[in-house]
């Protein structure tokens, strides 16, 4: 009877267990080694890709390392003239979690359009540089949005949009562009540190200050969408569960004065 009785209880704290792991383990924090992307001193791991010119082709020094950090800049242009930029490093990832510290500085470049002011991103799951075309404004990828406040009002950072891609949502394929996290905003130029959680094709987490503000699983190719379809019939898989990272630039300043990746088990 104690017998039954202990197996009873064992079984109903292990379900209990489980709910908890359930409802709170989404802002758990993964363990393990980080690594540095970014070695505060040079790009080395890191190369160029901006609209209009050839992958390694560095437009007016748009991305450069000054007093150990990795910064966009626009000073060396008269106009953006939608030379949208995106830096890979040189490795692709599957599982792993990726943490930057970044910031937004000064003016937005003359030229860009409006909904780049304060903007930024962090490409996962991209498709490799070399496929890209010399004319492409982004990669095929999910982009892990980060955004300034503009001073007042209300503004998500660490935000989903999903150039060439679909993402799942609550069981439900999302087709938006663009979808909001529960962040708070962040006016001025202070640090902001966020991590993406990427585990394949199972699921992805933005988080800001040790919470979730945004997940979604099954990231996958859109069909419908000119440059992922060029991908499909090279034979590349629709359901995404690899790829590169990049840091984006958009026409404003900003700075990463961190960028390194835990790679976690599949």
């Amino acid at each position: 009877m104690i017998k039954k009785t202990l197996a009873s209880l064992g079984m109903a704290v292990g379900a209990w267990m489980v709910s908890v792991c359930m409802i709170h383990g989404g802002d758990d924090p993964a363990t393990g080694k980080w690594i540095p992307l970014f070695n505060g001193k040079d790009l080395e791991g890191w190369t160029p890709k901006i609209t209009g010119y050839k992958l390694g082709e560095n437009y007016g020094n748009t991305f450069r390392v000054e007093n150990g950090v990795l910064k966009v800049a626009y000073d060396q242009y008269e106009k953006f003239d939608g030379k949208f930029g995106h830096l890979y490093y040189r490795e692709k990832f599957s599982n792993y979690v990726i943490r930057v510290e970044y910031r937004f500085l000064g003016n937005q470049t003359p030229g860009g359009p409006g909904w780049a002011l304060r903007n930024s991103g962090i490409m996962v799951h991209s498709q490799p540089p070399e496929k890209m075309d010399v004319k492409q404004d982004f990669p095929v990828c999910l982009e892990v949005q980060l955004l300034g406040g503009p001073g007042v009002g209300e503004r998500t950072t660490g935000n989903l949009c999903t150039p060439g891609t679909h993402v799942v949502m609550n069981g439900k394929l999302i087709t938006q562009h663009c979808n909001d996290s529960k962040s708070k905003t962040y006016h001025g130029d202070q640090w902001v540190t966020i991590e993406v959680e990427v585990r394949g094709n199972k699921s992805i987490r933005h988080i800001i200050e040790g919470q979730t503000v945004l997940s979604y699983t099954e990231p996958q190719l859109d069909d419908g969408d000119a440059d992922a379809r060029k991908l499909l019939a090279q034979g590349y898989p629709k359901m995404l569960s690899e790829g590169y990272i990049c840091l984006q630039a958009e026409s404003h300043p900003v700075e990463f004065r961190k960028v390194e990746l835990m790679k976690l088990d599949p």
